[in-house]
């Protein structure tokens, strides 16, 4: 009796993939081939030795292997498909760029072909992670193909292998970090080496547009062009495939956009941290809770610094695309949102529900401790204060003649079975004895609140869209410290605005030179170019500390006099 396959073979019944020699696999897509030779305007020969043993190496690697399970490119010879036609779309997006527009016409001659050219490769290897984190192939006698070390035509032939199997990793997490990985199998060292001859930037931009990690420099062009090249080509095929499941599939690609979003969010946001102090996400007994629109504004600014075309607008297409995709749960009556109580919060907040914290909390570290409490609570709901309030209520509407006034202690007629049963509607009884009693204990209106009880504003970086990315979120995350408690502040007012610590940039893996120049093309800066030094030094949490200082104006309620006490600068 044969012995039952292992949970790692494939099943028999599964007609896998033949394993097809490379130029078979590049003579289906010829036509397609002979588009990307005419955008790079080469001869055929100087084609043939520049460009197509690229393609001969990404299609030996890729092979046959789908893109997606069920969704864009599923089909055999997917991700070959997908990586051509990107590749194709980013190339030819780069004849309306001009990459090196700062250096001399000699200079430019020599470094945009190269430009050019990594764009192209950018684009061709986008989605090479893919490979890496869902995919298991297996031969015919159950070997696993070590990704990390062969293309998998090579390993294929060396096995002498006929046909080979593709397993989905369940619940596979998306890192594009891992395509750096997969580069060297695709790209040779040389051509590597050709691109960044006369140069330190090129290569640079190419391998932060492939890992999805932010260059400390200049806007990366390169990434840019790739990005919209990807979210053209799977539009186009979704549309192309419309009526595969019998529902149309436009936008669902949108989905996997905002999803990183908000996981980038929830790593390296402290608003998004689960159960902090003005914390966007909250972690309980019933599940993860991110507080709506607010999350969805976050998102959105985050996509607009991306420059990502096709993200929606409204938090409710948001919403709905995020519902369609699993990605929220709906309310057992069908509601989009529900309602929860944190413990701050004294009303009820509308929010979204994850269909697993994992989605967001999977690796992020410090792992979240969820609360003791239930959140979910019914709209409308009131948290209910056990202590005295400070100041006086507001007075009650007077009650129309001949109600009878309670002679019960305002405490006693708050705690009465009668006052915690629902009161019928206001045109059927007066108002309630709780209301008439705080009519009676109010002689005069509440004194004003004095000046230093007044609730603090809320501070928020508002930075230009051309700042720097990199920079933007982590000048966003040391801003928001200042709503907390003081000692956890990463930030301090000075006369001149807000000074920010060297080191709290670094930790949030900034280096200085590139917060200094992009906070001083945008006119951020403070203490920058011929009125003084980039760095002043100052008195933070009282050490003297070097640090930048940006302008007041890119922080929305900054009011230096408002903080006590405020750092002592020196240049």
């Amino acid at each position: 009796m044969q012995s039952p396959a292992s949970p790692a073979a494939f099943p028999a019944t599964d007609p896998g993939f033949a394993a097809l020699p490379v130029s078979d696999l590049l003579a289906s897509a010829d036509d397609l081939v002979s588009r990307i030779r005419l955008c790079f305007g080469l001869s055929r020969d100087a084609f043939d030795a520049e460009v197509q043993p690229l393609l001969q190496r990404y299609a030996s690697y890729v092979h046959l292997l789908p893109a997606t399970a069920d969704n864009y490119f599923s089909s055999p010879a997917g991700l070959l498909n997908l990586g051509l036609e990107v590749a194709f779309y980013s190339l030819q997006g780069t004849d309306a760029h001009i990459f090196s527009g700062r250096s001399t016409i000699s200079a430019r001659r020599q470094l945009e072909p190269r430009w050019r050219l990594a764009t192209f490769i950018g684009g061709l290897c986008c989605e090479l992670h893919r490979v890496l984190t869902h995919l298991i192939v297996t031969d015919e006698a159950g070997g696993e193909w070590p990704q990390f070390l062969v293309p998998l035509g090579d390993w294929l032939a060396s096995r002498s292998a006929s046909r080979y199997f593709v397993r989905w990793r369940p619940n596979a997490t998306e890192s594009r970090g891992l395509g750096v990985f997969a580069l060297p199998l695709v790209v040779p060292g040389a051509t590597l080496q050709y691109l960044a001859q006369d140069n330190s930037v090129i290569v640079p931009h190419l391998l932060s547009s492939i890992s999805g990690q932010p260059v400390y420099r200049d806007h990366n062009v390169l990434d840019a062009l790739v990005r919209r090249s990807l979210a053209l080509v799977i539009d186009r095929n979704l549309q192309a495939n419309a009526d595969r499941y019998g529902v149309p599939q436009f936008g669902s690609h949108l989905e996997r956009y905002l999803v990183d979003a908000m996981r980038r969010l929830a790593s390296g946001s402290p608003s998004w941290f689960p159960n902090r102090e003005k914390s966007r996400a909250w972690l309980g007994p019933d599940g993860l809770f991110l507080l709506w629109p607010q999350a969805a504004h976050d998102v959105q600014a985050l996509l607009e610094a991306d420059q990502l075309a096709g993200i929606p607008k409204a938090p409710e297409t948001m919403l709905d695309l995020l519902l369609e995709a699993g990605v929220f749960v709906r309310q057992p009556d069908g509601a989009s949102t529900w309602f929860v109580l944190p413990p701050e919060l004294k009303t009820a907040a509308e929010a979204v529900k994850l269909a697993s914290s994992a989605i967001l909390l999977n690796g992020v570290t410090p792992p979240a401790e969820p609360l003791t409490i239930s959140l979910v609570c019914p709209p409308g709901a009131m948290r209910t204060t056990q202590k005295t309030p400070a100041t006086a209520p507001a007075p009650a509407p007077v009650p129309p003649p001949g109600t009878q006034f309670s002679l019960l202690d305002a405490t006693d007629v708050a705690t009465s079975p009668a006052a915690r049963t629902s009161p019928p509607p206001a045109s059927q009884t007066p108002a309630p004895p709780s209301a008439v009693v705080a009519d009676l204990a109010v002689q005069s209106p509440p004194p004003p609140p004095s000046p230093s009880k007044a609730a603090a504003p809320t501070l928020k970086l508002n930075a230009p869209m051309r700042l720097n990315p990199a920079v933007r979120d982590a000048l966003a995350a040391i801003v928001s410290t200042l709503n907390g408690p003081g000692s956890a502040a990463a930030a301090a007012p000075v006369a001149a605005g807000l000074f920010v610590p060297l080191a709290e940039l670094e930790r949030r893996g900034v280096q200085p030179a590139l917060a200094g120049r992009a906070l001083a093309d945008v006119g951020l800066l403070v203490h920058a170019g011929r009125d003084g030094p980039a760095t002043v030094t100052a008195d933070f949490r009282g050490e003297p500390t070097i640090g930048l200082v940006i302008a007041p104006a890119c922080v929305d309620g900054f009011d230096p006099a408002a903080f006590e006490p405020a750092a002592h600068e020196e240049p």
